[in-house]
């Protein structure tokens, strides 16, 4: 059934949503959960490396041309140009070098990527949407994190309306909007995928 060879395959674990709704709180406190035996799915990004990043760490930072190398070689789960030339994927070579550990992986991802995922692993996946309170607070959020420019920011936020309606499409939502009851809902819903 699966392009990854592997005898055993673990389960695959989904958070998707716009920018600014916490997802990768959510999966960074998860990934502190030794009982949940879960690995972090490294993205490849055709993106310069922001502030601090670590190549390996945050991302597989491609050049464009490798990149689409690899696109046409068929070596991604799945990918996506999210903006101009800012491309982002699963590398196959991820979910193998995780499921040889005997671990669960999961994914801090965008909608469509995530979507992809949970429509070739059907049965394996649990697919998430971490929703924000609204839009206002999601804009406050995005700000406060002071990482980008205002085009940047207003470029995240006009996708947000068209990502927020995929949200029905997910296994499971999660309202983000006490972090604390957000923590506690996702690490239920993952622990009870696991567990089946």
């Amino acid at each position: 059934m699966s392009e990854i060879k592997n005898e055993k395959q673990g389960k695959l674990i989904v958070f998707s949503a716009p920018s600014g709704s916490g997802k990768t709180t959510i999966v960074r406190h998860l990934l502190n959960q030794p009982e949940l035996n879960l690995e972090f799915s490294i993205s490849a990004t055709s993106r310069d490396k922001r502030g601090n990043e670590v190549h390996g760490k945050d991302y597989y930072y491609l050049s464009l041309d490798e990149f689409k190398n690899r696109i046409k070689n068929d070596e991604f789960l799945e990918w996506e140009e999210v903006y101009r030339d800012n491309f982002y994927g699963t590398l196959k070579t991820e979910i193998a070098r995780i499921w040889a550990q005997g671990k669960h992986v999961i994914f801090d991802i965008d909608v469509s990527g995530g979507l992809r995922i949970k429509r070739k692993f059907p049965e394996q996946t649990l697919a998430i949407f971490v929703k924000p309170p609204d839009l206002n607070e999601l804009v406050r959020r995005l700000k406060e994190r002071g990482e980008e420019s205002e085009d940047k920011i207003s470029m995240r936020v006009s996708k947000a309306p068209a990502e927020l309606a995929t949200a029905p499409l997910f296994d499971e939502i999660v309202i983000n909007s006490n972090l604390d009851e957000a923590l506690e809902n996702a690490h239920k819903l993952v622990a009870d995928f696991i567990a089946n």
